[in-house]
């Protein structure tokens, strides 16, 4: 009886330690103080190989890390947002700077498609070394592109466009 559960024990030992082997894991301090903790899986080992940033991986983070958005788009950045003062809500150009910008949020999940209001998808559009998050409201007047360049094999954000009313 003794050496089953040994035996147990060290299977169960050995099973716990191989499956933390698929992920390397490593913490940062967030700007709340907490430590988040970011896992490495096969994934980012291809990307290391081929140098070139997964986007899907880069949208996560950038929607939820303050510092990296920031570090992430290219200031000054023009943008094209609908203009409150004129009738028509006519697009006009405008440059926003690192002070002025706010935090973007660009995770999305398929709640947001049969939410009660502002219902909208979210697609993204790829090209070699660029990507368009685009936003489409379901009858509501959401509407968005978002630009990114990949730009030394890292994603930036480059413009937006906001058309939203």
């Amino acid at each position: 009886m003794k050496i089953s559960n040994r035996l147990f024990f060290c299977l169960f030992a050995l099973f716990l330690f191989s499956c933390t082997q698929g992920g390397e894991k490593k913490g940062h301090l967030s700007d709340e103080g907490k430590v988040d903790t970011e896992t490495r899986g096969v994934n980012s080992v291809q990307e290391n190989i081929s140098g070139e940033e997964n986007f899907d991986q880069f949208i996560r983070k950038f929607s939820t890390h303050e510092t990296f958005q920031m570090e992430r788009i290219k200031f000054p950045i023009n943008v094209i947002i609908p203009d409150n003062e004129h009738e028509g809500m006519a697009p006009m150009e405008e440059t926003v700077g690192r002070y002025e910008w706010e935090l973007l949020d660009l995770s999305y999940d398929s709640t947001y498609l049969t939410r009660p209001y502002d219902q909208y998808y979210q697609g993204v559009r790829y090209r070699k070394d660029t990507a368009v998050v685009e936003i489409r409201g379901i009858n509501n007047g959401i509407y968005a592109d978002y630009y990114f360049a990949l730009i030394d094999e890292k994603w930036y954000l480059v413009t937006l466009y906001e058309a939203s009313f």
